[in-house]
Order: C-alpha cells, then sequence, then structure tokens
C-alpha cells in the first residue's frame, strides 16, 4: 500500500519527468542560452568590394565581438541572389546561416523572376540593418541646376531625354520609373550592365539622369562631374547635407532606394532569432557603426523581426503596383 510520503514522491517525480519533456520539446529556448557555439555564416548575394558586401563585413565583424566568436561573410553572387537564396533556404534552421539581403530580393525579384526559393515561405525575418537611399544625379554639362528645372526641361521635350540605370528591374530602375509617375514626366530607359558603365556613359553626357548610391556618386559630385538633384529618402543624407531630399524638391510620393537586412531559414528557433535581432539592432546603434555607414551614404536602422515583415510586405505591394503599371519586364 502506498503511503503518503511515497506518493508525494511520486508526484514530484512525474513533475520533472514533464518539466524535462516540455524542455525537449522546445529546442528554441535550450539552443538559444549557448547561442552562438560556432561561427555563423553571413551568406552574401554579391560579390566582394561592392556596398552590400561592405555593409555585411560591417555587421559581421561587429556582431563578432559582440557575441566573442567569428561572423564569417561567405560571398555567393550570380542569379540575381538566387544561389545564395537557395543555400540558405536549404540550409538547418539553427541560426549559423544566414542571409544578408537586400531589398530588391525582397520586394522585386518575386514580381520580375521566377524564383526558386519563395522569399516569403522560405525565410524568417531577423532584422534590418541599413537604408540605402539613391541620389537623382546629372551630367554637369545638363541646364537643369535643380528637379524643378530638370521636370520643365523634360516635360518640354517628351521621350527626349533618358535615364541610365544598372539593370532592367534593379531598385535604381525602379527609382526612376517612380520618378515619373510621381513628375508625370516621358523618359527613356537605358539598361546598363553594373553601374559603373551607367555612370561612365552619364558623365560623357550620353544619358541625362541616374539613380544611383551615394557611394558610388559621391567621388563624382565632389569633383564637379556630376550635379546632384536630390536624395530619394525620407531624409538628407548625412554624407550629402547639402542636398535636399526628393520631397523637399517638390516631387510627393517619390521616395525610393534600398536596404539591407538579415534572413535565417524558416524554421529557425524564434529565441535564435529573437537573439540575433537584438544584437543586431544593438550593433546598429552603435555610434562607431552608425558614422561608418554614413561614410558610405547609409543609414544604420536596426528592428525587430516584425518590423521588417511589415516593411517587406508593404514594399513588395508597391514595387508590384509600379512593375505592373509600367510593364516592367526582365525578358
Amino acid at each position: 500500500m502506498e503511503t503518503k510520503k511515497t506518493a508525494r514522491i511520486r508526484v514530484r517525480l512525474i513533475a520533472a519527468a514533464l518539466a524535462l519533456t516540455a524542455s525537449a520539446a522546445l529546442p528554441g529556448a535550450a539552443s538559444a542560452a549557448g547561442y552562438p557555439e560556432r561561427p555563423i555564416n553571413l551568406i552574401v548575394p554579391f560579390s566582394p568590394g561592392g556596398g552590400t558586401d561592405i555593409s555585411a563585413r560591417l555587421l559581421a565583424a561587429a556582431l563578432g565581438e559582440k557575441f566573442s566568436s567569428s561572423v564569417v561573410v561567405d560571398n555567393r553572387p550570380g542569379a540575381g541572389g538566387q544561389i545564395a537564396a537557395d543555400l540558405v533556404a536549404r540550409s538547418q534552421p539553427d541560426g549559423y546561416t544566414l542571409l544578408f539581403a537586400n531589398s530588391g530580393m525582397l520586394a522585386i525579384n518575386p514580381w520580375i523572376y521566377k524564383l526558386h526559393s519563395d522569399p516569403v515561405k522560405a525565410f524568417a525575418p531577423v532584422s534590418l540593418f541599413s537604408d540605402l537611399p539613391f541620389v537623382l544625379v546629372v551630367p554637369a554639362s545638363l541646364p537643369a541646376k535643380n528637379v524643378a528645372e530638370l521636370v520643365t526641361l523634360t516635360k518640354s521635350q517628351p521621350g527626349k531625354h533618358t535615364f541610365a540605370s544598372s539593370g532592367t528591374g534593379g531598385a535604381p530602375h525602379l527609382s526612376g520609373e517612380i520618378f515619373q509617375q510621381a513628375t508625370g514626366v516621358d523618359l527613356v530607359h537605358v539598361p546598363y550592365k553594373g553601374g559603373g558603365p551607367a555612370m561612365t556613359d552619364l558623365m560623357a553626357g550620353r544619358v541625362d539622369m541616374l539613380f544611383a548610391s551615394v557611394l558610388e556618386t559621391m567621388p563624382y559630385v565632389t569633383a564637379g562631374k556630376l550635379r546632384a538633384l536630390a536624395v530619394t529618402g525620407a531624409t538628407r543624407s548625412p554624407a550629402m547635407p547639402d542636398v535636399p531630399t526628393i520631397d523637399e524638391a517638390g516631387v510627393k510620393n517619390a521616395q525610393s532606394g534600398s536596404w539591407t537586412a538579415v534572413l535565417a531559414p524558416a524554421g529557425t528557433p524564434q529565441a535564435v532569432i529573437d537573439k540575433l535581432s537584438e544584437a543586431i539592432r544593438a550593433v546598429a546603434a552603435d555610434p562607431a557603426v552608425k558614422a561608418k555607414l554614413e561614410s558610405q551614404g547609409a543609414v544604420a536602422h536596426g528592428s525587430t523581426p516584425k518590423e521588417l515583415q511589415d516593411l517587406a510586405a508593404s514594399e513588395r505591394e508597391r514595387y508590384g503596383q509600379i512593375i505592373k503599371s509600367r510593364n516592367i519586364q526582365t525578358n
């Protein structure tokens, strides 16, 4: 016959067993406590040396210090980012393989490419890292000293003036389409295979305008070869404080640009995602990191996973409308 003391012991043993079972059923909580226990791979979809790669390496170095663990940048360029995206999507969802994506991969590519990995279903949002506004630049020889004069000039000769881009369907191209829609001007799009050739022809006066990053344009603006008319972000760029925003220049509903963010494979434990997100937000708030990003024409901007998810959804809808209304195709 079981005594009261024996019954109490049995109840305690059952409770302990249930607690262990619950703990085993929640691997995220357990894995987050010691995370990271080995190096993290940060997969970058572009070649070394570009703006996205530079930002990724800045984040990797700062995260490595914060976690006292290595964060290794692994460049996997090609196929508009699909090679890198597919690699991360197929990776073990444990927080040790992450994707350093830009807005094009999440908000534009789904509309114009047949993607192997659905950016909504294949990934879990972690955090934003930076905003990258563009600058509207024209050759120094173009007789337009500000946006109002540019609009007047181009409206006077519909279909004559051109805008260059680094390629059809990219964020710089869509910035030009947004500008046309907001101002009512009629421009001819001239796509190039990369920003370098587009910049060369712009300075030579073979094309009339270009939307490009602050980092790309600043040396030529400083040298007087290009004229910066407006930045496309919500606020002025710390690297070009004298250049007005597109809104200040008189063009409403024409903000554009790019941003970078960190994604994890779908199924990554939420506790690990939350720990990563908190760390990235802390890095983005660090004055030294903010200063380095600003020197590259970017603005540090961390976020919660939900904020990133909402932004990506909003941007997908906005760019989808632009792509459909302007009938943008990539062959």
